[in-house]
């Protein structure tokens, strides 16, 4: 294990002194399940690890839990690098009194949000040349206050231009373990996502005409990112 590991529990002097030995695996597990329980955000290895008497093993804890949790009405799921308790997924159409009723994000929103997914990490103006439009100010402050989005490291080119990737939160909400778990473009063809046009005539078309657009104009507000029903 390397010290570059984000799952790796932080080096302890005592850790394995038999002085103080780590509590049972079973009373390991009842500690990390209290802790995720609580959480209001998926919590990684390490931070567990912080938590924990030492001498614990959070990761060993983990994997019983999602084992003694398998095939119940919640699972243990892990989301970026970190874990969280959620609805089984096959129960999710028991929550449908408690969901909130979502505005639908423009198209302009949408694309800009499926090429950061899909290119990360992007820069602005390689999500513009992507789209073949001007991204407003507007669509990227809203994709960052919905916490979907975040800026990452600068590329080390002239300008040192800042790039865009999706966040936990966004993995979190469409129950991906990582941006490798996006649906490829067959599977949005079969789901009826993406028009089934020959690539030629593809290419050919722009990806949003310029009147179904809302972030050409730079001065758009930022509340425009959503159409209303």
């Amino acid at each position: 294990m390397t010290d570059d590991d984000p799952d790796a529990p932080p080096p302890t002097e005592a850790a394995n002194s038999p002085d103080f030995p780590p509590p049972p695996m079973e009373q390991q597990e009842r500690m990390v399940e209290a802790v995720l329980f609580a959480a209001v955000s998926p919590v990684s290895i390490r931070e567990l690890a912080q938590r924990l008497p030492m001498g614990c093993d959070p990761a060993e804890a983990v994997a019983a839990l999602r084992r003694r949790y398998d095939g119940r009405g919640i699972t243990l799921e892990r989301i970026g690098d970190g874990y969280a308790f959620r609805t089984a997924s096959d129960l999710g159409f028991l929550m449908q009194a408690e969901t909130v009723e979502q505005r639908k994000m423009s198209r302009a929103a949408i694309e800009t949000l499926a090429i950061i997914a899909y290119h990360q990490p992007v820069t602005r103006a390689e999500i513009e040349e992507i789209r073949g439009v001007a991204v407003s100010r507007g669509t990227l402050d809203q994709l960052i206050e919905m916490e979907w989005v975040r800026m990452g490291r600068r590329r080390m080119t002239p300008g040192r231009p800042a790039t865009f990737v999706v966040t936990e939160a966004f993995l979190d909400h469409f129950g991906l373990e990582s941006a490798r778990d996006l649906p490829g473009l067959s599977e949005l063809r079969a789901a009826g996502l993406l028009e089934s046009r020959p690539p030629g005539e593809a290419m050919t078309m722009p990806l949003v005409e310029r009147d179904e657009d809302d972030d050409i104009e730079s001065d758009d507000p930022a509340e425009d990112l959503f159409e209303n029903d």
